[in-house]
């Protein structure tokens, strides 16, 4: 009887195509975080409205049409600006995820723009992930993106290959 091999750790995992289920987590997360977001605005415009108005104190009321548009915005600017400046999004640093373009450097505005978009257009192409053979989602293979665990906490494009 042959004991098995122990799954590799982060370390070899670093710098390595992520999987679909950590990149659902991830996308879990970051779902809620743009929930609390909307829940914060709309707190936010009630009471701008209760001090400009008066009692009483109420949330907007949007027409579907305008409040979905007004998510989609919110999710597409939270997404496009965490890959912009963190290389992350809340989930994906829970997760040890980073979002680069192919060569591995952080993704420039209009790349991280159309990733988001169509991340919040068409979340099921993260269903392609396990048919790539590159671990990309469909998202990914349009935006010439990938996604890989990096649990290094520092700003994105930094080397990882080597040390110091």
């Amino acid at each position: 009887m042959t004991a098995s091999a122990p799954p590799p750790g982060p370390a070899a995992m670093q710098g390595r195509a992520a999987g679909l289920v950590s990149r659902a987590l991830a996308a879990v997360v970051d779902t809620g975080v743009v929930l609390g977001l909307g829940l914060v605005t709309l707190l936010a415009a009630g009471a701008l409205r209760f001090m400009v108005t008066g009692p009483p104190f109420a949330l907007p009321h949007l027409p579907p049409r305008v409040s979905s548009g007004c998510a989609a915005a919110l999710a597409v600017g939270y997404l496009a600006g965490s890959w912009l400046t963190a290389g992350r999004t809340v989930g994906g640093r829970l997760m040890g995820l980073r979002v680069a373009g192919r060569s591995g450097r952080p993704l420039g505005p209009g790349r991280a723009l159309l990733r988001a978009v169509l991340c919040v257009v068409f979340p099921w192409g993260l269903l392609w992930i396990p048919v790539s053979r590159y671990g990309r989602s469909l998202q990914d293979v349009i935006a010439a993106s990938t996604v890989v665990h990096d649990w290094y906490r520092g700003p994105p494009g930094r080397d990882l290959t080597r040390s110091g």
